[in-house]
Formats: structure tokens, sequence, C-alpha cells
């Protein structure tokens, strides 16, 4: 196996031990035997359970800013198609990155500084970029009027339980959770 599909396949093991065991919880060694290498030979791939964690944090904080950025610049969407686009985002993220969007929703807490208040104000940008466009389909009045933060919060929140029950091959495939889940939260703000 090629260093890199090697490497691949070590955050993967490692996110599905965070989602299952939690960070603290993880050890290297553990993570050594799952990947069936030596624990010596796991640090020629990774440098540290902290680089692990850093590496999930911020490749998914790095792919939520750039899909951002794309829907905000994207000019022939209406704010409703742009809301609709972020949540069909969250969806696609929490059915198809299940282990490494649980570490990112959950053991974010454990990153060390400066990585803690780097990730923060990612986070904190594109949570005031989502607002902005709820405020703005609101102003618009197309949405209807509702505390913005307490909008936004609901609506991801809605989303975080995707991962703890969505299994692939499941009978519920995943467009009829887009589908379903866009119809209910846009019906709960339009």
């Amino acid at each position: 196996m090629a260093n890199s599909q090697k490497k691949q396949k070590i955050l993967e093991v490692a996110a599905r031990l965070f989602r299952d065991k939690g960070y603290p919880a993880t050890s290297m060694r553990h993570l050594a035997d799952e990947v069936q290498l030596k624990a010596s030979s796991l640090y020629n791939h990774i440098g540290s359970k902290e680089e692990i964690l850093q590496t999930i944090c911020f490749d998914n904080a790095h792919r939520f800013a750039k899909e951002m950025k794309g829907i905000q610049e994207n000019s022939t969407l209406d704010v409703t198609e742009k809301v609709k686009a972020l949540i069909q985002l969250h969806i696609e993220m929490a059915t198809q990155e299940i282990t490494s969007v649980t570490a990112f929703n959950d053991e974010w807490r454990h990153l060390s500084e400066p990585h803690l208040s780097n990730f923060m104000k990612m986070r904190k940008e594109y949570e005031g970029a989502f607002k902005a466009l709820l405020q703005k389909g609101m102003e618009e009045g197309t949405f209807k009027q509702k505390n913005a933060s307490i909008l936004l919060y609901t609506l991801l929140s809605s989303f975080r339980w995707l991962y703890d029950w969505y299994k692939p091959g499941k009978s519920i495939q995943i467009q009829q959770i887009k589908d379903e889940m866009i119809d209910s939260l846009m019906n709960g703000i339009s």
C-alpha cells in the first residue's frame, strides 16, 4: 500500500476510533493495532494523535469554507437556493464523511493552541456567513422573521444526528434524506 493510501487509512481508522471511544481514550498503540502496524511504524506515516485530529478538523473546516464561498459567490442562486445548497452540503458531509465529521463535530475541543483558536475562527466565520444568508432571507421577506442565531443553530443541530443513525446501504437512500430534510427545514423557515 502506498504511503498516501496508508496515511488515508490511518486517518479513517483514527476518525472511527475517535467517534467510538473519544479522542482522549484513543491511544496510538490502539490505532496501530487497528491498522495492523507496529506503533513505531505508525510514526512513519503520522506525527502524533494531535496531528491526526488537526488534519480531520481542518480538512473538514476547509471544505465547508470552500463550499460556502462558492455558494456565496454564485450569483445565479437566490437566497433560498443558497440555503438549500448549504443544507445539502451538510447532509452530504454527514452521510459521506461519517467518521471524520463525527470527529470534526465532537472532538475539536481537544485541539491544542494555536490550532484550537484557528479552528474556532474558521467555525465562527462559517456560522457568520450562514447566519448572514438567513438574515438576508428574512430582510427580503423570503424567510419568516425569527431570531437568526436560533434558526442557524436549529438547522446545524438537525444535521448532527445523521451520523448517529445513517448507515450506507440502509433502506433509506441519501436522496430521500436530502429531499425530506430540505423540504422540512425550508418549510419551517419560508
